[in-house]
């Protein structure tokens, strides 16, 4: 089973959004095993975008990623990496296709409302920036020893 780290970005919170990009996921089938809402710390944001560092636009990055709350999540699924940032959709806003989450609410591609892995060990070292071990919850989904 394969984790990722997404996290709902401060416009996204601002907008009102989480529950509506969390469903997605929920209606995909994905299992949400941690979620925490918190501004990121100067050092935290740094560490996520360590590999943008020395480009123009990093500290505008860390700025935003640090300017209010952010909803940060792992999830657990099936190909859940890939199948994820295809219901993400494009960074560019302009090239997001409809219905994907930045094609049918994000307007501009610095506010493009949520970040998610892109590769297996981008997801381990973005999950461990923001959970440690025992934040993460480890279940089977059975809903019919309820019924």
């Amino acid at each position: 089973m394969e984790r990722t780290f997404l996290m709902i970005k401060p416009d996204g919170v601002q907008r009102g959004l989480m529950g509506r990009i969390i469903s997605r996921f929920e209606d995909k089938g994905f299992k949400l095993i941690g979620g925490k809402f918190l501004i990121p710390t100067e050092e935290q944001a740094k560490r996520h975008y360590a590999e943008h560092e020395g480009k123009v636009f990093y500290g505008e990055l860390i700025d935003f990623i640090t300017s209010g709350p952010v909803f940060a999540m792992v999830w657990e699924g099936d190909d859940v990496i890939t199948l994820s940032r295809t219901l993400m959709g494009k960074t560019k806003v302009t090239e997001a296709l409809p219905g994907t989450i930045r094609g049918d609410f994000a307007a501009h591609t610095p506010f493009n409302l949520i970040h998610g892995s892109d590769a297996p060990e981008s997801a381990e070292r973005e999950i461990a920036n923001f959970f440690t071990p025992d934040e993460l919850s480890v279940y089977e989904k059975n809903i019919s020893v309820w019924l």
